[in-house]
């Protein structure tokens, strides 16, 4: 893993330790995150990730898959987990310990289970399979459980759980991941931020979707606020020291270095805000996805600095868990929707705090900016599309097409139209 420079310099650092309470912000001037010049049909980032992976010997069905799951974050408004992470795919398939064109090694012991072995395949691509197959066994069986080990960063969670929403069915999808949180009480990284997924099927478009990490934030936050050069509030992550820190730049270059520190469990430091169930569901996701499967557990997890054996190429060693459940074994779809529906209806209806318009269910912000982001474009953050055009330009590529470029083109060749690729 290469090493992290913290955007925020350490004269901030300095300041922070005499309690100063200033922020260092990027004005939206200087961010252009939602700048045509910098947005990109949905289609268009697709392909993109395609030819890209397509340099690495990536094959087209199987590049598709990641390049719909990454996009997938960037069109529900997830950037920590979208396209901004493509160069780490790049770097995984540079250094082998990402293997495209595997040949998955599936078990399934008795009709309701699968265990897959990933073989360091695509964390997307064997997560697509386990998922499918999760769905097909609950049709068959009622419900379907499916571990995979040895695999890679997946990507988001929900999308694997949407996959279940659309067969009619429950789904739910655990990940471990590298080591970013301290336990309660603790000040070393000995568990991932180890995401949760939820999902069931509602009415009218509006299913329940939660997707959310058992840290108070995900990595991908903390490199947001740290590309963006902003403090991070205070009860996020603490430094080497087990002392809270507002820097997300040093918490990063910590975490790369395994130096100490990391982000706090939900609930945050200690157990008077609950930061002990965080770390409680932390640690469940862990059993299921790394203990069960017989992949690599807490620090072990992405563990690329360790010694390797002769002939070895070291691996990240994810491991996932995916449950699929057949809701018409207890009672026709159409009613569950509605039974959902009428409880969504109960929230919605209930009394708003203070000046809050409305009161959302799981999901609902990610599929209201989808829908936005189809129909005029997906925004990244400037310096997003800077890493896309490197990544382009050492593989011999051109960038990503924005709306801007195609607008421009249309001007010239009206013929054309506007459309994505």
């Amino acid at each position: 893993m290469s090493e992290h420079a913290p955007q925020i310099s350490n004269e901030l650092v300095d300041c922070e330790a005499r309690g100063a309470e200033w922020l260092h912000e990027v004005r939206c001037e200087d961010c252009l995150g939602c700048s045509v010049e910098s947005t990109v049909m949905r289609a268009d980032l697709e392909r993109f990730v395609v030819d890209v992976l397509a340099r690495y010997h990536v094959k087209e069905d199987e590049a598709a898959v990641t390049a719909k799951v990454l996009v997938a974050a960037d069109l529900r408004g997830i950037a920590s987990h979208g396209v901004a992470r493509l160069g780490r795919y790049v770097k995984g398939l540079q250094e082998k310990y990402i293997v495209p064109g595997v040949a998955f090694d599936i078990r399934e012991p008795v009709p309701a289970v699968g265990a897959i072995d990933a073989k360091n395949g695509i964390g997307q691509v064997v997560s697509d399979l386990a998922m499918d197959l999760a769905i097909d066994k609950a049709r068959a069986n009622g419900i379907g459980v499916v571990t995979v080990k040895n695999s890679n960063h997946f990507g988001i969670a929900g999308y694997y759980v949407q996959k279940a929403i659309d067969a009619g069915m429950i789904g739910i999808c655990l990940t471990n991941a590298a080591p970013l949180v301290v336990p309660t009480h603790g000040a070393d990284a000995i568990l991932g931020t180890n995401p949760i997924a939820v999902g069931a099927p509602g009415a009218g478009g509006l299913d329940f979707l939660l997707d959310m990490a058992t840290s108070v934030v995900p990595r991908g936050k903390l490199e947001v606020y740290d590309r963006n050069r902003k403090q991070m509030p205070v009860g996020w992550a603490v430094d080497e020291h087990g002392y809270d820190s507002k820097n997300p730049g040093l918490v990063l270059a910590n975490l790369v270095k395994r130096a100490g520190g990391g982000i706090l469990p939900l609930g945050g430091r200690g157990e008077e805000f609950s930061g002990h169930k965080g770390y409680g569901l932390s640690l469940m996701v862990d059993v299921l996805c790394g203990v069960l499967s017989g992949s690599a557990f807490g620090p072990e997890v992405d563990n690329l600095q360790r010694e390797p054996r002769p002939g070895e190429v070291v691996a990240p060693r994810v491991g996932h868990f995916f449950l699929a459940i057949d809701i018409t074994r207890f009672m026709p779809v159409q009613e569950f929707r509605e039974r959902l529906t009428e409880l969504i209806g109960l929230l919605k209806d209930s009394e708003k705090a203070l000046d809050r318009p409305t009161i959302y269910i799981h999901g609902e912000k990610e599929q209201v900016r989808a829908r936005l982001h189809e129909r005029s474009g997906i925004p990244l953050a400037e310096n997003v599309m800077a890493s896309l055009r490197k990544i382009a330009a050492d593989c011999g590529l051109p960038g990503p097409v924005t709306v801007a470029e195609r607008v421009r083109r249309e001007a010239i060749h009206p013929e054309e139209g506007y459309r994505a690729s």
